[in-house]
């Protein structure tokens, strides 16, 4: 028997006027969507991601706005209950229908569903939304509270008045961050609609997996609000089996469970590691249609006492996986640039290099919808964070009680994707006690602050989603540890910036041994086309004031420089600076991740800091903003291969200056070559590794074969260093049983800056296989980190490579965003560059 059709919806997205009145301001604005959008559409602002235009724009959010539109409503259309729904408002509004106040919101986090019943009319009507201030309103907050809460001020850079960002609920970078323009963005996105319901609505849908031989039973929770007492018919399908049930609500919340049985389950699995099924569950409540996708898998994360000390590794389906990946911040600070198809692409690139986790960092935002489906869809698993990083927040009875709803509302609407592998309480957030003045001279007060919220979010998830674990912070040492988890690396997860914050030598990562690296990073400048988006001729010198506006971390230019210094020599000219930096970049990133992969099962996880960038900026990602791949991304798709091969040398005594700390730059006196395993089967793997000179003269040092177990690291081989001659470096091959290359790496055991390098002429010949472009290189000399980069948006399948003399390397182009090319497209737009080039 069908489900009645009693609900029916009426969208409210479209066109609506803005005004600023203050400012004598009217023109209209596209909702969903943002001021800045419609200001910039309406030429009423300079684009504020070019040049200095950023302070030019600040008044955006020091005004107050109000958005307006008239829309029909027939008298079918209100016979029933209605809900006005605002899925996101940022994020200090007070709503009016038809002249009447019906709502006031201040959380974009939250989804508003606002009971209008009796408020709309046969006809026209009107709503408007009148946003405050949020700046004001946080500072007034901030003031009025009984004791200071310090707020982070990465956003001051370059003079930019600092926001009380903990006392209002919306993205934290919004007003700015060490990568990240400040614009405080004001609007509403996703749904806006009114819904006519009978007797009731759909809250949320949740379910619950327990797996047995050949079988997944599914408890189906469905959350439903009632206006009144009575009846409704609720329906779910799934896998061709139809559940339908005529259940008795009560006004206001009611629960629902249904159980099915999926048989012959195809199960899920992580990116790289196997297929990612999904199952269509519809749920049907009286013609009010919701549709989910459910990826059937196990997962737990092991922390158990070990020899160590306790593990912290992912179990996927009963295997412990080694997660690979980076941190993701929101796409775009003006959000109405955000797209479906721009999140796609950034989610594609990242399954693109091998990845198989990103961690949804506590400074940005729950991202919509699609984002989650299109993780399950390519099999990347989420570390997710709350909204919370950097500093402390209020534990006020009305600021948890709005938390209290973000959260709830937030578990429930994603804890039925397969992607969502843990919840997190913040980012950073204990650790920022020892930041700010106010909470190290009074330490024990804003702990206590700081667990009032923190256990409150930890209920949360053990009422909401009790499957899942709750991790308290990133970085943490575990459940009510309140101690230093920045430089522990015995348990828990663990953020490592000495390399970047401290200017330590890109061996020090070798000196510290994670359980789990959630965070790290180092900086570049972003590629030399995207800088021509906001930097004139004149401006592209790394001290002027654009390109310093375009560096949003105290000091950020000169230690990219400086760095520079210690590893090659000083580039020829800007351009070459910016190719270098990104060069040292994913040198600095390889570094790190090839060493703790090769300490599996020590180290079960490594999120580089940061995959994607904001707005054009230098800054640590490994995708320029727009999506282009910078070298540290195809570097990224090497050192994240499911099979691998990485040199570690070893140093037998290791020299240290005063403080203790090891000396830069000592020769290893042995290398050892480290084969790592991150698959489920055994892998024969068959190893050449050759010295060569920088001049070109090639010998072989060593030739074998290893065998690695799943999910395993051992050592395949060992050089003596004393073996490799002064203008020598390492460069292996490894095949499997089919002779198959599997990858290709190298090792210098001194700086790039020691080798006297000879200029290689490198032959770029192109041609179409298969439908793919491909661009085959040869060189006649040794040509390091050779990259070729093309007009068209897309990727090579290789790039910032090592050529040998003889050996032609085809490179084929992946075209992004669904577009086709052939090698007539790219061939006059082409460029081939190479290290030494850059002096």
């Amino acid at each position: 028997m069908p489900v009645p059709a009693n609900y029916t919806s009426l969208d409210l997205s479209g066109q609506y006027a803005l005004t600023a009145p203050g400012r004598q301001i009217a023109t209209s604005i596209s909702l969903p969507g943002d001021v800045h959008g419609a200001l910039l559409a309406a030429d009423l602002i300079p684009d504020p991601y070019f040049g200095e235009n950023e302070k030019l724009v600040m008044w955006v959010n020091e005004t107050a706005w109000t958005m307006e539109r008239r829309f029909e409503a027939s008298a079918a259309d209100i016979d029933g209950y209605l809900t006005l729904t605002l899925s996101e408002v940022d994020c200090i509004a007070t709503i009016f229908l038809n002249g009447e106040e019906v709502a006031r919101t201040d959380n974009s986090f939250v989804r508003n569903d606002i009971d209008v019943t009796g408020k709309v009319r046969a006809g026209e009507n009107t709503l408007r939304i009148e946003f405050a201030i949020a700046p004001d309103v946080a500072k007034a907050r901030a003031d009025a509270h009984p004791f200071p809460i310090p707020f982070t001020k990465n956003y001051q850079t370059n003079g930019l008045k600092g926001i009380h960002m903990n006392f209002i609920r919306k993205a934290a970078c919004h007003a700015g961050w060490d990568w990240g323009i400040c614009t405080m963005p004001i609007g509403i996105y996703g749904t806006m609609s009114l819904r006519k319901s009978r007797l009731a609505r759909q809250e949320s849908v949740q379910i619950d997996q327990v797996h047995g031989n050949n079988a997944v039973e599914l408890a189906i929770k469905t959350r439903v609000f009632a206006f009144a007492q009575g009846e409704v018919e609720l329906e779910h399908s799934i896998d061709g089996q139809v559940i339908t049930d005529k259940v008795v609500v009560q006004k206001g919340e009611n629960v629902f469970t249904h159980n099915v049985t999926i048989r012959n389950p195809r199960i899920w699995w992580p990116a790289g590691q196997g297929e990612q099924p999904l199952y269509e569950l519809t749920t049907n409540l009286e013609g009010e249609v919701t549709r989910r996708k459910v990826g059937l898998r196990r997962l737990e994360w092991v922390v158990e006492k070990d020899e160590i000390d306790h593990t912290f590794k992912c179990r996927v389906n009963g295997r412990d996986m080694t997660m690979m990946g980076a941190n993701w911040i929101p796409a775009d600070a003006i959000p109405s640039r955000i797209t479906p198809a721009i999140i796609r692409d950034l989610l594609e690139s990242a399954k693109a290099a091998n990845m198989n986790m990103l961690r949804i960092w506590g400074g940005g935002q729950y991202e919509p919808d699609y984002f989650y489906d299109l993780c399950d869809e390519l099999g990347i698993l989420l570390w997710h964070d709350f909204m919370f990083s950097c500093m402390s927040y209020p534990s006020n009875r009305e600021f948890l009680k709005n938390v209290e709803l973000e959260i709830t509302q937030q578990v429930r609407r994603l804890s039925h994707h397969a992607s969502i592998a843990l919840w997190c309480g913040d980012n950073e957030v204990i650790g920022s006690l020892d930041w700010y003045p106010e909470t190290r001279a009074d330490k024990e007060r804003y702990i206590a602050n700081y667990d009032r919220l923190n256990s409150m979010l930890h209920r949360i998830v053990e009422d909401e989603d009790p499957a899942r674990r709750f991790w308290p912070s990133s970085p943490s040492l575990g459940y009510m540890d309140f101690s230093d988890g920045w430089h522990s690396d015995t348990r828990g997860d663990l953020h490592y910036w000495d390399v970047w914050h401290s200017a330590k030598s890109f061996d020090a990562y070798r000196s510290v041994n994670p359980r789990f690296a959630s965070e790290f990073g180092f900086q570049s400048f972003t590629s030399m086309n995207v800088i021509e988006t906001f930097a004139e001729p004149k401006d592209r010198n790394p001290s002027s004031p654009v390109m310093e506006n375009h560096q949003r971390n105290a000091g950020g230019n000169a230690r990219i420089l400086e760095t520079m210094t210690r590893y090659f020599r000083f580039p020829r000219d800007f351009e070459q600076m910016v190719f270098l930096s990104q060069i040292q970049q994913g040198l600095a990133i390889k570094t790190a991740i090839e060493y703790w992969r090769s300490t599996k099962p020590r180290c079960m996880g490594t999120l580089y800091w940061q995959i994607n960038d904001i707005w054009p900026v230098a800054s640590w990602s490994s995708l320029d903003y727009g999506g282009q791949w910078k070298l540290m991304h195809y570097m990224a798709r090497r050192f994240f291969l499911p099979i691998n091969l990485v040199a570690v040398p070893q140093v037998s005594q290791v020299e240290t200056n005063s403080r203790g700390t090891p000396v830069e730059g000592q020769m290893p006196d042995q290398i050892l070559l480290r084969a790592i395993n991150d698959t489920g089967t055994s892998a024969t793997i068959a190893l050449e590794v050759q010295a060569v000179k920088v001049s070109g003269p090639v010998r072989t040092v060593f030739s074998g074969t290893c065998e690695v177990g799943p999910d395993a690291a051992i050592t395949a081989a060992t050089i003596e260093a004393a073996e490799l001659a002064e203008d020598e470096f390492l460069s292996f091959v490894w095949s499997d049983s089919q002779s198959t290359v599997l990858g290709q790496n190298d090792f210098f055991p001194k700086p790039y800056k020691a080798y006297e390098l000879v200029q290689p002429n490198v032959d770029a010949r192109w041609s179409d296989r298969d439908g793919k472009a491909v661009l085959t290189l040869q060189a006649d000399a040794p040509a390091f980190f050779t990259t070729a980069t093309v007009d068209a948006p897309g990727y090579f399948s290789d790039n910032a490579i090592t050529l040998l003399p003889g050996r032609p390397v085809d490179l084929v182009f992946h075209p992004r965003h669904g577009a086709t090319v052939s090698s007539a497209d790219l061939g006059g737009a082409l460029k081939v560059s190479n290290l030494a080039q850059t002096f």
